[in-house]
């Protein structure tokens, strides 16, 4: 009995130091990039390195905000900044397969639209079921399965 005792006596002491170390994404804000391209930098200003450039409707959650620039973390876990004005609240999704059928209606008994690549960004038109209607920004419409997206 005096392992248990001493067991839970641990959890209770420990376990509240272990959840603050689980980083939390359930209530952070989910934003897009508005803009055709956007660089993604390496800190919070234009004097900061390129990481990598990104398109239209591409999601990702904030981790913080500093004066102008939003920290993020994207759907592959990768963080960098971007400046307000290239991010709008648009409800948006990017594809997580190597390669994903984008189809004419919500299910897999309607024709195939066309193909895309994982990291894929799309605005989100609706949804039906487990299937969401998307748009790519070069206006491509199509449904995809909710599986496939994040």
């Amino acid at each position: 009995m005096k392992c248990k005792v001493g067991l839970w006596v641990w959890v209770l002491l420990v376990s509240p130091f272990l959840l603050a170390a689980v980083p939390c994404t359930a209530g952070a804000q989910r934003l897009a990039v508005g803009a055709a391209i956007a660089n993604v930098r390496s800190g919070p200003g234009t004097q900061y390195d390129v990481l990598w450039q990104v398109e239209k409707y591409y999601p990702f959650e904030v981790l913080k905000k500093e004066s102008k620039w939003y920290f993020f973390r994207d759907f592959e876990g990768d963080r960098g900044w971007l400046h307000e004005s290239l991010v709008k609240k648009i409800k948006s999704v990017v594809t997580t397969c190597s390669s994903c059928n984008v189809r004419s209606g919500p299910g897999t008994k309607y024709a195939k639209v066309f193909g895309v690549e994982r990291g894929t960004p799309f605005k989100v038109l609706g949804k039906k079921g487990n299937w969401i209607q998307i748009e790519h920004a070069e206006g491509h419409r199509g449904w995809i399965y909710k599986s496939l997206v994040w």
